[in-house]
């Protein structure tokens, strides 16, 4: 059984954004080796074209991409939370990058809903930005002061120290419909490659242009 038909078989049961998150994380870490088939890629950007039959999304590079989105395909949606909503104990995702002294500095939050406790857990490349890492743990403790929150994460086999400047977007995720797939929408989309176009695994949306910032 190749591993993300494991995967999708056994997370039978589990809510969305469980799906979502723990397919992130693992076509991120399946190897050739493991693998016939390329593994799935995150693809972002912006939808300029919505069709019966794909979605037209102008990634980063400014490349128009043809995306197919079967109706079994899942959409979350990410919306904005506040800081206030990292706490001791919360389970969160993070893309950071390291100054020049080693420190984490965070490019985005993602604060998972409790059933989603535990997914990903590690420190690992991210591809957000050149040599962004991921970091999915949970707050031991937070340290506020006028500029910045530093949290202290743990997870299993390891801890990592990460600051939150001012200004960096917190996001939680939940079940989204179709509806939000329309133009101007920003879309993070995971996804196969075919031989003129890409194969959605799943959908990760916001609500009149707001963007999932991981």
């Amino acid at each position: 059984m190749k591993p993300f038909q494991y995967l999708e078989k056994n997370l039978t049961g589990f809510k969305p954004w469980v799906h979502i998150a723990v397919l992130c994380i693992a076509f991120s870490q399946v190897t050739m080796a493991q693998t016939a088939v390329p593994a799935p890629v995150r693809l972002r950007g912006e939808i300029v074209e919505v069709n019966s039959q794909a979605l037209i999304v102008k990634d980063r590079a400014g490349a128009l991409l043809k995306i197919l989105v079967a109706e079994s395909v899942g959409i979350q949606e990410a919306y904005a939370v506040s800081v206030q909503s990292i706490q001791p104990n919360s389970f969160i995702g993070t893309a950071a990058l390291a100054g020049s002294d080693g420190q984490l500095k965070a490019l985005e939050v993602l604060v998972f809903p409790e059933a989603a406790r535990g997914t990903g857990e590690g420190h690992y490349p991210w591809d957000l930005q050149p040599g962004s890492t991921m970091t999915n743990a949970t707050v031991n403790k937070l340290d506020s002061n006028a500029s910045n929150v530093e949290m202290h994460l743990l997870y299993k086999g390891g801890e990592k120290s990460v600051l939150i400047p001012q200004g960096v977007p917190i996001v939680s995720i939940r079940p989204g419909t179709r509806d939000l797939l329309v133009t101007g929408a920003q879309v993070m989309i995971v996804a196969n490659k075919e031989a003129d176009h890409w194969n959605a695994v799943r959908v990760v949306t916001g609500k009149n242009g707001f963007k999932p910032p991981m």
